[in-house]
């Protein structure tokens, strides 16, 4: 999956490849995270 990251005001936001909003995280670990949960 082709994802971008944004800091946004102390947090990051996830987006698809389209520019869709996936979800958002405190950090770029936690987002990372969030996406090999998601792959699994």
């Amino acid at each position: 999956m082709e994802y971008t990251m944004k800091w946004v005001r102390g947090h990051v936001e996830v987006y698809d490849r389209a520019g869709r909003f996936l979800f958002s995280a405190d950090s770029e670990a936690e987002a990372y995270h969030e996406l090999e949960d998601a792959a699994a």
